[in-house]
């Protein structure tokens, strides 16, 4: 769970807010998707895919971390099983907010909260495989070549000139 922010509270104290955070993470990988206040929603992100993140490591330290917050077996079996499995190629962005107009009783600006389902888009993870693959090629063929042509020869003719001797 981060830290609080500095100022009042989404509820009446730091453990009632806990308790609701934790009440909305069980219900958003429940059901995938929960229509809650922007506030809460923007409160929810970050412990949602830290706990995302738990269960891609998927070890039993990280299931016992998890427990802490979900305490609903199944859903936390769930999120290690099914979600873990569908976020494996993500490194990040597990969840996405959507505003929707305000609620019609208190006119509070609502949200919903949803994990993201889709898959990584292939032409992303190709583009920054090029684009790696090209930062490793420019420097390696610019350094290595000139380093070894030029030391290398010297240092070998050098030393078969005092093998000879030797013998």
């Amino acid at each position: 769970m981060p830290t609080p922010k500095k100022g009042p509270r989404l509820a009446s104290s730091p453990a009632h807010e806990r308790l609701m955070l934790a009440n909305m993470a069980t219900s958003l990988f429940q059901h995938g998707r929960i229509t809650t206040t922007l506030p809460k929603a923007k409160r929810l992100r970050p412990l949602a895919e830290r706990l995302i993140t738990f269960a891609k490591r998927g070890d039993l330290h990280s299931r016992r971390r998890v427990m802490r917050v979900i305490r609903n077996k199944s859903v936390v079996h769930s999120l290690f099983t099914e979600i873990a499995e569908q976020m494996e190629q993500r490194e990040g962005g597990y969840t996405r907010i959507v505003k929707i107009a305000s609620r019609k009783g208190d006119t509070a600006p609502a949200a919903i909260i949803e994990l993201v389902t889709e898959p990584v888009s292939p032409k992303q993870a190709v583009v920054k495989e090029a684009e790696a693959a090209t930062k490793v090629a420019d420097q390696a063929p610019a350094e290595a070549p000139v380093t070894e042509a030029t030391e290398a020869p010297a240092e070998t003719a050098a030393e078969n000139t005092e093998a000879e001797k030797a013998e």
